[in-house]
Formats: structure tokens, C-alpha cells, sequence
């Protein structure tokens, strides 16, 4: 308790203060949440630094505002109030000014959005009608998984013969995408935009900014749960494109089965895909290993052997959507062969990595959803000649299937006979670590008490031929 107290007066608590709130987007709901489980405020700035924003220097000058109050208004309390103590004016202003500071510092932060919301308006209404004008094909993807890897692989394939443009990083929401249509040239041939859901209605709303031709559900799972309580909620918020579109093409993941069974059979536009193709583009021959993927590609009743430099099956079925889209845009098959040859890992999502030692590291860290994590336990379990490595510290937003959703990870870990599991510590682990018992996993489990720590400590454990998973981050704002 004394602690948590004390660590409220260290000289960059201001600055704790503001880094909490630009990790968690300046939702206020998370940050309180955030804050009221911190113990100690030395410790916030970890994974992530401040990044100096003007919102930043607002935030910073509004802090010190609130300071030089608290300390003006305890002066005249001593000094001119009748009948106070000076010695209670000092405790109570000692004690409580952290955590005044803490949540006043909300106020300028609501005026600030309160100025910017006629701002968004008018950018996302420009963008709006900039969009409406232009002539290119809009591609839109939802889903709880595998937005950004789908979009990746279909603007690399796609650019093989058309001109091909998306936003950049994960902008996926209204502003993000109103400030990427504001620098489009206009004659961009294919336009695919990744769709950010995190309450009802979000998705119908980017639908209704966008105006799609083609859709895409990548699936649906617990990620975000904690934000949508239910995957019914999950479910109908994601297939909102879905509705948008009406009969205009939607692919969806046959592989997912909470996807799968929001499909509408009736509708002829719902076109599932999976490992095995999507509609007329079948797959065959399925093969992936540390050096990429490869597969026979059926179109129109043609053979032929394609490779990408994915890793893991689970990647096929994206790679099938891109070659059907693109085969019924004109495409021809050697630019579709082409396109598929150059996708390739993106940053972070099982990117391979090989040191001069030899130990190959498979970077996952911004795969944090179910659906990735087994695909990812397949792949390794696939791999032979290898002892393989599971480093993660769980998964975060799962909410009420946070417990059964990380028991299952143990098992599928135990049953898949990986040698190594590195738990970092968290209140997740213990659930992942009593899956793998459960399931009498035989390999060794290894604990450290944050990621730094294991980082640090895997070159000393590994040696060469090992691959080494690093399956998702743990967000400061989760700590």
C-alpha cells in the first residue's frame, strides 16, 4: 500500500500519467481501468515510450495547470480560510493531489475531442464524397483475425496488373481511413480497405464511408471479447458488411466456424473458402515448411505449382481469395503465379528470423488471437528435426473465456510434443501451464517474469537448429 502510494510522487508520474493515456487511444474507459490496477508507477513506461504529439504538449501544459491549482488552492486554505488546520489543508492536499491529478487531467482531454469532433466530421464527410467519385474497385475486410495479413496478400497479388492502394499500418478506423482517401491520387485501379470493430455499428458505419464492391470475413473469435461480451455480438458486428453489401460478393472463412455458421447458404453472394480454394479455384497438394508455402493451383481446370514465402497453411486460403478476385478481374495466370510468389511474412506475423548462431525465430508477437495461435501450434508441430520453442505471455481482451481459451492453448501445446514452452508471467499463464499438465505435457516449462527478461535470456538456452516461437505481446495497458 505504501508502495503504491509513494510511487504517485515520482518526478515523471505527469508523464506516466499522459503515456497511459496515448497507449490506450485516449479512451478514457481504459485508462481508468488501467490505472486502477497499477501498483507502481515507476514501472508504466515499458514496452512502448511517450511518443510527443501535440496532443502530448496539450495534455503536459494542462497537467502542470492542475499542479500549480491543487498547491494555490492549498495555500489559501492555510493561509486566509478561517478555522482550518493547516496541518489537515497539508495531509489531505499531500495525499490526494496524485490522484486528483489523475482524473482531472480527463477534463481538457474530453474539451480537446469536443473541438476535434467537428473537425473528424467535416475530413470524413470530404472523404466521404472523394471516395464516392472515385472510379477503382473498394475491396473491404472484417473480421476478429487476419485483417491486415489478408490485406497484404491481396494488394501484392492484385499489384501484379492493376494499380494498387491501401492504408498503411492497421488505420482501419473512420479518421485513419478519411485521412488516407484525402492523399489518393484518384487513379488507383483497386482500393482494399481493413475494417476496425470495436462496438456495435462500427462496421456499418466504415461501410457506409467506403461503399464497398467485394467483402471479406477473415473470421470470428474471442479477440476483443472483453470489449463485446458475447460472440453473438462479435458475430453480428463483423457481418454487418455482410448486410451492407446485400448480393454483392462476400468471402467468407469456411474454415471458422462462428463465420461459417453466420453464412448465409440462401444467398449465392456468400462464397466460403478454405485451405482446399474458394468457388472455381481449387487447391491441391498443400505443403509448408520454414521455407514457405506451396500448393497445386486449379483454375478454370488448369494445373499449376505455385510457392510463397508465407509460413503455415492456414495461409492458403487467403492466397485462394487473392488468385479468385484476381482471376475474375482479367488476370491472367502468370501474373496471378507472379503475385503469389512475392507474398511474403509481414512485420511481426511469423516473420522468420535466422542469427548467426543458427536459431531460427519465428516473430508472431502481433498475432494475439485464438484462431493464429492454434494455426501457429500446427505449423510447429509440422516441423521436423527442430526443437521448437513456444515463448508467449497469453492473449488480452478475451474476457469471460479468458481461462478456457488459454487451457486450450496448454493442451494443443502438449498434444503437438513441443520441447520448450516460456511462460511470461501474467494472470494468464497459470491457465496455459495448467493445460499442459492437464494434458501430461513432457517438455520443460521455463517462467520469467516479463519479456525483456526472456529476450535476454534465450540466446544463452537455444542452440542452432532451434526455432523459437515469440507468439504475441502483453500491452503495457495490460500489465
Amino acid at each position: 500500500m505504501i508502495t503504491r502510494i509513494l510511487s504517485r510522487y515520482r518526478p515523471l508520474y505527469i508523464r506516466s500519467l499522459i503515456y497511459m493515456l496515448q497507449v490506450c487511444e485516449y479512451s478514457i474507459r481504459d485508462y481508468v481501468a488501467w490505472y486502477g490496477r497499477t501498483t507502481d508507477f515507476s514501472n508504466v513506461e515499458r514496452r512502448k515510450t511517450l511518443i510527443k504529439t501535440s496532443k502530448v504538449y496539450v495534455l503536459y501544459v494542462c497537467a502542470y495547470a492542475i499542479v500549480i491549482a491543487l498547491v494555490a488552492i492549498a495555500y489559501y486554505a492555510m493561509a486566509f480560510a478561517e478555522f482550518t488546520p493547516r496541518i489537515v489543508v497539508l495531509v489531505c492536499t499531500a495525499l490526494l493531489a496524485p490522484y486528483i491529478l489523475a482524473y482531472v487531467i480527463l477534463i481538457p482531454l474530453v474539451l480537446v475531442r469536443a473541438l476535434q469532433i467537428p473537425v473528424e466530421y467535416v475530413l470524413i464527410g470530404q472523404a466521404r464524397k472523394k471516395l464516392a467519385r472515385h472510379k477503382g474497385l473498394k475491396i473491404a475486410i472484417a473480421g476478429s483475425f487476419g485483417k491486415t495479413s489478408m490485406r497484404e496478400i491481396l494488394k501484392t497479388v492484385l499489384s501484379e496488373g492493376a494499380r494498387v492502394a491501401s492504408p498503411p499500418f492497421s488505420y482501419n478506423t473512420p479518421l485513419g481511413i478519411a485521412r488516407f482517401i484525402g492523399e489518393l491520387r484518384g487513379d488507383e485501379e483497386v482500393l482494399i480497405f481493413e475494417l476496425g470493430e470495436y462496438y456495435p455499428g462500427d462496421i456499418a458505419k466504415l461501410c457506409k464511408l467506403i461503399d464497398p464492391h467485394i467483402g471479406i470475413i477473415t473470421g470470428i473469435n474471442e479477440a476483443h471479447l472483453e470489449k463485446f461480451g458475447t460472440l453473438e455480438k462479435t458475430a453480428s458486428t463483423i457481418f454487418e458488411l455482410a448486410e451492407y453489401l446485400k448480393y454483392k460478393p462476400v468471402y467468407i472463412n469456411g474454415e471458422n466456424e462462428v463465420a461459417r455458421k453466420n453464412a448465409k447458404a440462401t444467398l449465392r453472394n456468400h462464397i466460403l473458402y478454405s485451405q482446399e480454394g474458394v468457388g472455381d479455384c481449387r487447391t491441391e497438394n498443400l505443403k509448408s515448411d520454414l521455407r514457405g508455402t506451396s500448393f497445386g493451383l486449379v483454375l478454370d481446370g488448369v494445373k499449376s505449382r505455385v510457392k510463397s514465402k508465407l509460413l503455415g497453411l492456414h495461409t492458403i486460403g487467403p492466397l485462394a481469395v487473392s488468385a479468385h478476385i484476381a482471376y475474375r478481374l482479367g488476370f491472367n495466370r502468370k501474373q496471378i503465379e507472379a503475385g503469389i510468389g512475392k507474398t511474403k511474412a509481414f512485420s511481426h506475423r511469423l516473420e522468420p528470423h535466422e542469427d548467426k548462431s543458427g536459431v531460427i525465430t519465428l516473430d508472431d508477437s502481433y498475432n494475439g488471437n485464438p484462431d493464429g495461435v492454434h494455426a501457429i501450434i500446427d505449423f510447429l508441430e509440422s516441423l521436423e528435426g527442430h526443437r521448437r520453442w513456444y515463448v508467449t505471455p497469453g492473449l488480452v481482451e478475451i474476457g469471460s473465456r479468458t481461462a478456457e481459451v488459454h487451457k486450450e492453448i496448454g493442451r494443443r501445446i502438449a498434444a503437438a510434443r513441443l520441447e520448450k514452452v516460456v511462460l511470461i508471467k501474467n494472470s494468464v499463464t497459470p491457465y496455459i501451464e495448467q493445460g499442459l499438465r492437464e494434458t501430461n505435457y513432457a517438455g520443460e516449462i521455463l517462467r520469467f517474469d516479463d519479456a525483456l527478461q526472456a529476450y535476454a535470456a534465450l540466446p544463452h538456452l537455444t542452440v542452432k537448429g532451434d526455432v523459437v516461437l515469440l507468439q504475441n505481446d502483453w500491452p503495457d495497458q495490460y500489465a
